[in-house]
């Protein structure tokens, strides 16, 4: 598996959210480069890269951050936040994005999915966000009836191989992952996935690897890495099994 340290992008800044609400943040680098930079520096391989303004406002707000930090740091990076148009996408992997990540417009709009699937195919990540099992949008600010499972067997149906798991719940709290809720997830998808959410020790790697769950390709982290409770190359260690 492989570790993606998170830089979420909210007015110009590296900020980590509690629970995804938009009032519970901490800012951690006045320049997300800056934070780019360092978990780079520190060994990391892939980079986690979310627009929170533009998730909540339904466009991309961070492009020029995202081109900054593909130039500045050299490795690796996924987009997200705002990814709901075509043009929207298109702006993204020209601003150097290896891949892009989007949310609940896949499900809302088959059409828009389609063309982005078929244009880009592997280069598509779709971010099932989940809030009591059930599917959360607009940012994590709304909730529907839709369970994560239903919402992964509709876009297997639409070509979708590669998923983002996240626990918004459990987001930023820094108190470990739901396994059963994990387990499930990787019974319902057929490619791959990425975990996120909770993550604030190396138990909790630990816990995620012991799974054993082939189609977890990866975990993301954010503020666990932003207060040192650990570090990137320890964090990958114990996703390697070697620590």
């Amino acid at each position: 598996m492989i570790l993606y340290p998170a830089i979420d992008i909210r007015g110009g800044k590296a900020v980590r959210l509690t629970h995804g609400r938009f009032d519970a943040e901490t800012v951690y680098h006045d320049d997300p480069l800056e934070a780019a930079q360092a978990w780079v520096e520190a060994g990391a391989r892939f980079l986690h890269v979310v627009d929170l303004d533009g998730a909540k406002e339904g466009r991309p707000a961070a492009l020029e951050h995202l081109r900054r930090i593909v130039a500045g740091t050299g490795v690796p990076v996924q987009y997200g936040g705002g990814l709901r148009s075509v043009e929207a996408v298109h702006d993204a992997l020209r601003g150097g994005a290896e891949r892009v990540i989007v949310g609940t417009a896949a499900l809302r709009d088959v059409d828009f999915l389609d063309d982005i699937v078929l244009a880009h195919g592997p280069r598509v990540v779709v971010s099932v966000d989940v809030r009591g099992g059930k599917i959360a949008t607009a940012g994590w600010t709304k909730v529907s009836d839709m369970p994560a499972a239903d919402a992964i067997d509709r876009l297997h149906d639409r070509g979708v191989a590669s998923f983002i798991y996240t626990d918004a719940d459990r987001d930023g709290a820094l108190e470990g992952p739901s396994l059963a809720a994990v387990r499930e997830v990787a019974a319902a998808v057929r490619g791959r996935f990425l975990y996120a959410g909770g993550i604030g020790a190396l138990e909790h790697l630990r816990a995620l690897r012991d799974l054993r769950q082939v189609n977890l390709s990866g975990v993301i982290v954010g503020k666990a890495l932003y207060e040192r409770r650990f570090t990137i190359p320890e964090a990958q260690a114990a996703l390697d099994g070697k620590g």
